[in-house]
């Protein structure tokens, strides 16, 4: 937890970068394909790489499994936009839809447990519940056009940017609080 808090400024980072990017996807949501796909891609990896730098250098992260499993698969879902640009609509709702579903799973376990060390941490089963929806909703309407997809992910970066931003903030006020806690709590033999 200590670890966590100290590393604020990544899930803040995080977040403030899905905001930027959902922003994007709604200014021009008539985008062709190639580069919603880019923006998707750029995303993923971005908030992969984000979630496995915090999962590797939070050594004391408590389910930091779920971190790097969440990164992994950001960094490999970035990594096949990029590669495969000529994907259909369909295959690009797979894909994200899937990271969307698991990555919100991870966030909503981390809440719970989170739940019995701090108070707010529904910010970031928030975050995680978003990012279910939005996946599930994804997989409800696969035939859905491009410009559905577009206007949903603006939608669901920015109201998921935005509950990551809070939490890296509430975060980040917590920090001082467990270093105190930590240091006054007694050393364990």
């Amino acid at each position: 937890m200590l670890s966590l808090a100290r590393n604020w400024w990544l899930v803040a980072v995080r977040g403030l970068l899905l905001v930027i990017i959902g922003f994007l996807a709604l200014i021009w949501p008539g985008v062709t394909l190639a580069v919603l796909v880019i923006w998707v891609g750029a995303a993923l990896l971005v908030t992969g790489i984000l979630a496995l730098v915090a999962a590797l250098v939070g050594r004391d992260l408590e389910g930091r499994g779920w971190m790097v499993l969440v990164g992994i698969l950001g960094i490999a879902a970035g990594l096949i936009t990029f590669f495969y640009p000529g994907l259909t609509t369909f295959a690009l709702l797979v894909v994200v839809a899937t990271w969307a579903i698991i990555n919100g799973i991870a966030e909503i376990a981390a809440a719970v447990r989170f739940r019995k060390v701090i108070r707010g941490e529904w910010f970031l089963g928030l975050a995680g519940v978003l990012s279910i929806l939005f996946g599930v909703l994804l997989f409800a309407r696969p035939v859905a056009g491009l410009l559905a997809l577009a206007i949903l992910f603006g939608w669901f970066a920015i109201f998921y940017g935005v509950s990551l931003t809070a939490l890296g903030f509430r975060l980040r006020s917590w920090q001082k609080r467990l270093e105190h806690a930590f240091e006054a709590a007694p050393a364990r033999a």
